[in-house]
């Protein structure tokens, strides 16, 4: 597997987070959510891809 590289700086420090608010389905404002799970740079904070961490709670 090749190591994933930052398309902004090149950097190669790639780290996980989140945010407080989750993701749920339109028209559901009582559904639980999920998390989104951000792919970020530490070197210059490029968000690399951002994903849902249980798709089928939204789905």
């Amino acid at each position: 597997m090749s190591e994933e590289k930052c398309p902004k700086c090149s950097g190669t420090k790639l780290v996980e987070g989140t945010d407080y608010t989750h993701v749920r389905p339109l028209g559901k404002p009582m559904s639980m959510g999920s998390n989104k799970i951000y792919t970020y740079c530490v070197n210059c904070g490029e968000i690399v891809s951002i994903r849902i961490e249980y798709p089928h709670k939204i789905g």
